[in-house]
């Protein structure tokens, strides 16, 4: 799990914008540890949304 994400934008990929990662996981760091923080739905949604994907 990474501390920073960068989210890139359409060709020419830019650094759209930059989220410093904070979970509370408590003792281990496995990633199925730190998707119980209660803070990751909070990070999952918003980055998904500055992703703009859309489904056809």
């Amino acid at each position: 799990m990474a501390d920073k994400v960068a989210v890139l934008s359409n060709r020419p990929a830019r650094i759209k914008s930059i989220h410093n990662i904070e979970l509370t996981c408590n003792g281990e760091k496995s990633p199925i540890k730190c998707r119980e923080a209660p803070e990751f739905r909070h990070y999952f949604n918003k980055i998904w949304k500055e992703l703009d994907v859309y489904v056809k």
